[in-house]
């Protein structure tokens, strides 16, 4: 059994009105997310942070790629996850298995062995979320049934488990990186994975056999054939990643990736709606799709730049000192999840209550847009302040606040309608391809962001008018995208 029926997750309200396996997945997800945003908090200031000072004296530009390139391939390796859970092991198995690989990888960067434990952790974190991040929100889907109105509402709690970890670990991570060393934050990363890992462990049975096997599984006689396919692929990438090194080093791999994260949702937007699986009815609905996909790859190119540019300039130019006591630049990474926190009840109040009467999907994803814009125009100025010193960090908590109010206008909400727009037989690839909106975001950030060092204040205007600009765009497109959804909300 893939999912509830509709009469057992009707009756199942034991966790706060919701079914009881969210709060498994509630507080899986709160402590997977710990250990991503803890280790991400404290990733590039380890990574330009000069030798004396514990860090590896990585070129600044180069550094702020690096960190964005890492979201792009966690994300874009979502696409194997997905297969995997879809044809293999299913959701269930899939979430427990990419835990492992996620503490592996922190702690690979705890090892003291320089930037070879970066990149070893890395590539771990890499694969293991892949195969973690879209399959654990499949499985929240599974706990409803379609039509059950509790969907987006529930949705919006499983992300407050998010920002919760997001909240939590950069005050953790980063004072034990000031006050003990870089890797001490990372280990405490891995503390949080295997916690994670435990809570999931026990209380799996709650599940209620939610994605608990593959939808689409693989026939005995394909096995040989997809697994030879795979191992073909594997190599060509690897091949691939070795021939970037070897022409243009770290940056040439970086490129690379960039440009495959453009090309795979392509693809697979291809594949998906060709496929012989992907039946009449459902075919205007991955149209619908492809306009929000690229409405939330602007939205996440400027917003993931959080943990890279913004994290820069927290460290360079704003005063981080409270009555003469100075705190962990990574302390500004909670910020975000703080505000998630006080205002998601409100956000999923309000779309209960008007129901009917809500902003379509298309035109929340253009609010978010608009505000994701307005967040970077208002760094534009902050930037212009900064000429004449460090300025104060009430910029940031106001950048945060517009850019947060529209995260809850556009995430949540997009994980809803991903559940909801997936023909039968991708349903955990289609997840993947709503976080290949993520990879594509930050694939063509991390080619960006080496302007960033430029100049920061046409940097900022020039991103956030242009994130303006697409949700004006997708505002006028609505009705027509409201069409080939062919009614699902």
């Amino acid at each position: 059994m893939s999912a509830p029926s509709a009469s057992i997750s009707a009756q199942d309200k034991g966790f706060f009105g919701h079914p009881r396996g969210l709060s498994t997945l509630f507080f899986t997800e709160l402590w997977e997310r710990f250990s991503f945003y803890g280790m991400k908090a404290i990733l590039g200031l380890y990574l330009w942070t000069a030798v004396a000072e514990g860090g590896l004296g990585v070129d600044k530009a180069l550094a702020l790629s690096v960190v964005a390139i890492y979201g792009t391939a966690v994300y874009m390796s979502g696409v194997a996850g997905g297969w995997l859970a879809d044809r293999v092991w299913g959701g269930q198995r899939s979430t427990f298995y990419g835990g492992v690989l996620i503490m592996c990888g922190h702690i690979a960067l705890a090892l003291p062995i320089g930037i070879t434990g970066v990149y070893l952790g890395l590539i771990f974190i890499v694969f293991g979320t892949g195969l973690l991040k879209p399959n654990i929100s499949t499985v929240v889907g599974g706990l409803y049934s379609r039509d059950d109105t509790r969907r987006d509402a529930g949705f919006t709690v499983f992300y407050m488990a998010i920002n919760i970890g997001g909240f939590v670990s950069p005050l953790i991570t980063g004072a034990l990186a000031d006050g003990v060393g870089f890797h001490a934050g990372f280990a405490v990363a891995a503390v949080g994975m295997a916690a994670g890992l435990i809570q999931y462990r026990l209380g799996r049975k709650n599940l209620r056999g939610s994605a608990a096997v593959a939808p689409n599984p693989l026939h005995p006689n394909e096995k040989g054939r997809v697994y030879g396919l795979i191992g073909l692929i594997a190599v060509a990438i690897g091949a691939l990643g070795v021939l970037s090194y070897v022409l243009g080093d770290v940056e040439g791999v970086i490129l690379m990736i960039s440009i495959m994260s453009i090309i795979l949702p392509i693809t697979y937007f291809t594949v998906m709606y060709r496929s012989k699986k992907t039946l009449p009815e459902e075919k205007p609905r991955v149209l619908a799709y492809i306009p929000l996909f690229v409405a939330a790859a602007m939205f996440w190119l400027i917003f993931e730049q959080s943990a890279s540019v913004i994290a820069e300039f927290a460290d360079s130019h704003v005063d981080n000192h409270v009555f003469g006591w100075e705190f962990p630049v990574a302390w500004f990474q909670s910020i975000n999840p703080i505000m998630i926190i006080a205002l998601a009840p409100v956000f999923a109040w309000l779309w209960l209550k008007l129901k009917d009467r809500a902003p379509s999907t298309p035109r929340k994803f253009a609010g978010a847009l608009v505000l994701v814009g307005l967040s970077f125009v208002l760094m534009y100025f902050a930037s212009n302040s900064a000429a004449d010193g460090k300025v104060t960090p009430l910029w940031l908590v106001l950048m945060f606040l517009i850019m947060t109010c529209g995260e809850l206008m556009l995430s949540p909400v997009g994980l809803s309608v991903t559940t909801k727009l997936a023909p039968k037989a991708f349903a955990s690839q289609t997840m993947s391809l709503w976080f290949l909106a993520v990879s594509a975001g930050t694939g063509v950030a991390a080619q960006l962001v080496k302007f960033y060092t430029t100049s920061p204040s046409a940097y900022f205007f020039t991103l956030g008018g242009a994130a303006v600009v697409l949700g004006v765009a997708l505002a006028v497109a609505a009705p027509v995208i409201r069409k080939l959804m062919a009614g699902v909300e």
